[in-house]
């Protein structure tokens, strides 16, 4: 079906235009027209000269005649030749001849045609005949003899051609002018259908946004109003299934009192997140209690603290959008739980302290004159930590912290600190991205009903003295430094040279925040693509939902340029960025790529499923594919499957592999 579609595209593309069609057809009709007149004119014109130049003999034959007959004797050769002289002397005549009986010329003046003031040219094509006039001369009763006259066709060709060029220039003109003035009406007529021919392209694409204004005949009007209120349609269904697709979002995965993740949804992302072999990386949970909320809801009613635990959201909110991948969620009645990806936990004790001191001031000026507290423990990620056990040790945290009257804070296993500090990472990611210390590992985008994979996604590692660390590891301390639009450049040049050593295996790479915020390296991504010229057509460039949300202008300078390029686009981590679906009416990416959260156990999950049947539905009527990352399972690809996603990557389907020697394998 899409060979079809392609195949009537490009002859829609190679087609003439209905007024050029119309244009050409009417003018061909008053060419047409016009040369016919003017032929005509021209022959009747030709006709009669000619006829004039007849006339003109006979009267000049009659006159030689009757002059020799009566008033000189035609006898006399000498006063006959005096006669004819005297009449070809005028200049009026070609040849003036006097035969007796025996065709014997007495007498004769005779000229050759040469330059009579037309083109050469015009006078073969006119070619007007030169008649032969006659008169008997006679004398009483004896005929003496026969005068034949030829006339002069200068005059006749001088008439006749100033004729040919009046009618030319009137015909030019009016020519000129009526199909000038065709063209316009056919402009003004037609116009309205040049815009409902993007109008249509833009349905096509599922651009809603078009409407023409143009008005025109009545039928043409009726169909452009009809073709508006189509538009209409469709962009109200669109929105109510972009409004429905958020409000699933929200049902399914955010807290109905605070907005914060729900339970089950912080759950979902806090594994994928701890425990994905490729996005597994060092970072710190924080659980936080606001003490005796119960007695404060007795004291004072139901509205009042869900009032409260608003506030408290609203400010953990303002602290996870300052710190890069971060997420919270609300877990039950006035517990809340953080995660910050790539923290130190010295660095997330200061910020756990300064967090805890600015809740404690929400909840001391909403519930005095009661005393409050609010208390937070903390646990950081560790090889072998799986997310139930990481949230069991900041349960075991946050209950040591409440040990405590007043607001504090409590670090669960202060003794076993990572052995890699701040200035340790600083070093190590500034070493490779200056030695160019990045390999690349590929992990396939399967589809069922193709052979090969739609693409390969692109995982960065460095190398370093205790092996090779992987990006979920290092991408959140180069984030945090600065360093990660450096690194998406030396990722980009790897994968450009990739493709171009196998341009039949498309790649697919994913864009950190800061780079696709900052100017300089969208400017650098854009001059690297475009020197790859076609390669740069089977790389896909994905951007974050997070970053979408928080850099919507920079984003879309970025889409708009890539998208002129024949660049694919998609929405990395589809679903937990919190942004409106409608971003991609405003946007043209070609796919979303769904969150690894709403894939893991989505066979037993029916909410996530309804909601990803939901985004397929409405992405597939945009003409965006949607693929999945993190299937694990038999079970969950086979729901994928059959809600019709165009692509699934993960364990179950192919682990990553080392770029240099394609071998499968970690």
């Amino acid at each position: 079906m899409a060979r079809k579609q392609t195949s009537i595209s490009r002859k829609q593309q190679g087609a003439v235009t209905l007024r050029t069609i119309l244009l050409v057809f009417t003018g061909s009709l008053l060419v047409t027209l016009l040369v016919a007149v003017f032929i005509t004119s021209v022959g009747y014109f030709r006709g009669y000269v000619s006829d004039q130049l007849a006339g003109h003999a006979r009267d000049g034959a009659t006159a030689i005649g009757l002059s020799l007959s009566n008033a000189i004797d035609g006898r006399d050769p000498v006063a006959s030749a005096s006669l004819i002289d005297a009449v070809f002397d005028s200049g009026r005549y070609l040849s003036v001849t006097y035969l007796n009986h025996q065709d014997e010329q007495i007498a004769g003046r005779a000229m050759t045609l040469s330059d009579v003031g037309v083109p050469s040219w015009f006078r073969s094509l006119a070619d007007l005949p030169l008649p032969v006039a006659e008169a008997e001369v006679v004398r009483g009763w004896s005929r003496l003899g026969t005068v034949q006259v030829i006339s002069h066709p200068g005059r006749a060709y001088q008439d006749l051609w100033r004729i040919t060029i009046g009618l030319t220039t009137t015909t030019a003109v009016i020519g000129g002018i009526g199909l000038f003035a065709l063209f316009v009406l056919l402009r003004r007529t037609l116009s309205p259908l040049h815009a409902l021919e993007i109008q249509a392209q833009a349905l096509g694409q599922r651009d809603f946004r078009k409407r023409v204004a143009i008005k025109s005949t009545r039928e043409i009007n009726r169909v452009t109003d009809a073709m508006n209120q189509m538009a209409d349609d469709l962009e109200q269904l669109f929105e109510g299934q972009a409004r429905l697709i958020q409000h699933l979002r929200r049902v399914n995965n955010e807290d109905p009192v605070t907005g914060l993740a729900s339970r089950s949804a912080f759950d979902q992302r806090l594994k994928v997140e701890v425990e994905s072999e490729e996005k597994a990386a060092l970072g710190v949970l924080m659980l936080i209690q606001l003490a005796d909320f119960s007695e404060y809801n007795q004291a004072y009613g139901r509205s009042e603290a869900d009032r409260l635990l608003l506030r408290v959201a609203s400010v953990i909110a303002d602290f996870v959008t300052l710190h890069a991948g971060a997420f919270a969620g609300r877990r039950t009645g006035a517990e809340f739980v953080l995660f910050l990806p790539g923290v130190m936990p010295a660095d997330a004790g200061v910020w756990c302290r300064q967090l805890v001191a600015e809740l404690d001031g929400v909840y001391g000026d909403l519930a005095s004159p009661m005393d409050t507290a609010v208390h937070a423990g903390l646990a950081k990620t560790r090889e072998g930590r799986g997310a139930r056990d990481l949230m069991a040790a900041a349960d075991e945290a946050l209950r040591n912290a409440q040990g405590r009257v007043e607001s504090s804070c409590h670090l669960a296993d202060p003794e076993k600190d990572g052995h890699h500090n701040l200035e340790t990472w600083r070093v190590i990611i500034s070493q490779a991205i200056r030695q160019q210390n990045l390999s690349l590992w590929l992990q396939p985008m399967v589809n069922e009903g193709r052979l090969m994979p739609v693409y390969h996604q692109v995982f960065s590692r460095i190398e370093s003295v205790e092996g090779a660390l992987k990006a979920g590891t290092f991408v959140p301390m180069a984030e945090r430094f600065g360093l990660i639009a450096d690194l998406d450049r030396l990722l980009v040049r790897r994968v450009l040279e990739r493709l171009a050593e196998l341009p039949d295996q498309p790649l697919a790479i994913s864009l950190g925040n800061a780079s696709v915020a900052s100017e300089s390296f969208r400017s650098d991504l854009l001059a690297q693509l475009q020197q790859a010229s076609s390669l740069a057509r089977n790389l896909w460039v994905g951007i974050s939902e997070h970053t979408i949300h928080h850099h919507r202008t920079a984003v879309g300078l970025l889409v708009r340029a890539l998208g002129r390029l024949g660049v694919p686009v998609l929405v990395d981590r589809f679903g937990v960025g919190g942004v409106p679906f409608s971003y991609l009416r405003n946007l043209r990416f070609q796919g979303v790529r769904i969150d690894n959260s709403f894939i893991h156990d989505i066979d037993t999950h029916e909410d996530n499923r309804f909601y990803l049947e939901s985004v397929v539905a409405i992405a597939h009527s945009r003409g965006v594919k949607v693929f999945a990352t993190g299937v694990e399972t038999a079970a969950e690809y086979s729901v994928l499957c059959t809600l019709g996603i165009d692509g699934a990557m993960g364990y179950h389907l192919g682990r990553p592999f080392a770029a240099d020697n394609q071998q499968t394998g970690d």
